[in-house]
């Protein structure tokens, strides 16, 4: 098995995409290496290789900030451009569909995307999106890497433990490319 390499500032940025490594660490090099630290895993990857390949610092992409005067929500009131998920939105939700609601990712991408809507439709669309989620297997982003990896090993091996799942996990992330589950991870199982 090929170790993963450090990440300090002499890794090419080839070498550094093919391999995983976590949140913290991005962020720790970064600020090592005096990079800005905000923003997603995606993003600061993108920046960290940007610097190994050119000693370029990109800076953060910068999203206008949600104005936060829409006053007392109502069910006909159209959904605010840049809509935030705010304390005051889940009280108006909780309200409306129960304590049980919670923005799922599914309900905010639906909210960020449908502008103009009412919040009257924004709750059909939410009991919606729960139903779905119940018949089928809902998308996880592309950045939650370790999620994915988990969801596909118990869909490859009914009745196994957490434990050889995340062994599994941690033999694949320390190898190079693609870091999705393969029938072949199920070798780290055997090796002690």
């Amino acid at each position: 098995m090929s170790e993963r390499p450090a990440l300090d500032k002499n890794l090419d940025s080839g070498t550094f995409r093919k391999f995983y490594y976590l949140k913290e660490e991005l962020v720790d090099f970064c600020r090592k290496n005096g990079l800005p630290v905000s923003g997603g895993k995606m993003e600061i990857t993108d920046r960290i290789a940007a610097f190994l390949e050119s000693g370029e610092v990109l800076q953060p992409s910068v999203k206008p900030k949600a104005k936060n005067s829409i006053g007392g929500i109502t069910l006909d009131m159209k959904i605010e451009p840049d809509f935030v998920c705010s304390e005051k939105h889940r009280a108006f939700f909780r309200e409306h569909i129960g304590q049980s609601f919670s923005f799922n990712v599914a309900f905010q991408k639906w909210l960020k995307s449908h502008t103009g809507k009412t919040y009257g439709e924004a709750i059909s669309a939410y009991g919606e999106i729960l139903a779905e989620k119940k018949k089928n297997k809902t998308t996880i982003d592309p950045q939650f890497e370790y999620n994915t990896y988990i969801r596909d090993f118990f869909a490859d091996n009914a009745g196994s433990s957490l434990e050889d799942a995340i062994r599994c996990w941690k033999y694949k992330k320390s190898l190079p490319g693609r870091h999705r589950y393969e029938k072949a991870d199920l070798s780290a199982l055997s090796e002690d």
